[in-house]
């Protein structure tokens, strides 16, 4: 079964909104768990406009399952990690300013870091995955960095579905088959949701992990968090 762990950044983005602490971010990743989620993902960012570096520490010793930070490895961003050693990072491309996240790596231009980055990391038993798109090339590239997994970026699958699930399902099969041949495990999100979920992980059976965040949360304002986690759970069986 595909792992679901779910990112809490819309959560502490809410709270953020209003200043104080409702609603409480520790709290939430906990709920998650107790709710039937199989790991819990943040991604701070230099600006803390959603989850903040303090969340993070307060959050590590309450997390059951598995703790994965995602964002770009900055100098701050690296101390933090080694310092709350989560079960796993995923390093992702954005600017300092981005939205969200928007490309994947290009992997061959980043290697020498990559492989730096990935090597401190994995010293301290961290496991890690690379964000990148379905261009091949970066997929191959990304066994040489030394990373153990890549997490495909979804949103052009998400974008694409409704019009034609099969053509936008192609490209991410085909990258997902270069991956598993590379030696690499396979991670997947971005857009992802309980429309385009399951066709998804039917396709690629062999996914290990989604990260989804803004869906499930936005899903979990009129279905309630506990019954939007299992029926994200359901999509994955």
């Amino acid at each position: 079964m595909t792992r679901l762990s779910v990112n809490i950044n819309k959560i502490a983005t809410l709270r953020n909104a209003r200043g104080g602490n409702i609603p409480n971010v520790k709290s939430a990743a906990i709920n998650c768990e107790l709710f039937g989620a199989d790991g819990i993902t943040v991604h701070p960012r230099p600006d803390e406009r959603h989850i903040r570096y303090r969340d993070v520490l307060e959050i590590r010793p309450v997390i059951k399952t598995e703790f994965n930070i995602e964002g770009f490895p900055s100098d701050s961003f690296i101390n933090l990690v080694l310092s709350v050693r989560p079960d796993q990072v995923t390093l992702v491309p954005d600017r300092h300013d981005a939205i969200t996240s928007n490309s994947g790596w290009d992997t061959l231009k980043h290697r020498g870091f990559l492989t730096d980055v990935i090597s401190a990391f994995k010293k301290e038993g961290i496991r890690t995955s690379l964000f990148v798109d379905t261009k091949l090339i970066n997929i191959e590239n990304a066994r040489y960095t030394g990373s153990d997994r890549v997490e495909l970026y979804t949103e052009p699958y998400a974008d694409r579905f409704h019009s034609d699930a099969y053509a936008a399902i192609q490209p991410f099969i085909i990258a997902a088959e270069v991956a598993r041949d590379a030696g690499l495990g396979l991670n997947a999100g971005h857009d992802l949701n309980l429309d385009n979920l399951r066709y998804f992980r039917q396709s690629i059976p062999w996914l290990e992990e989604v990260s989804i965040g803004h869906a499930l949360i936005s899903d979990a304002l009129y279905l309630g968090l506990e019954n939007t986690i299992q029926m994200y759970k359901r999509q994955l069986l």
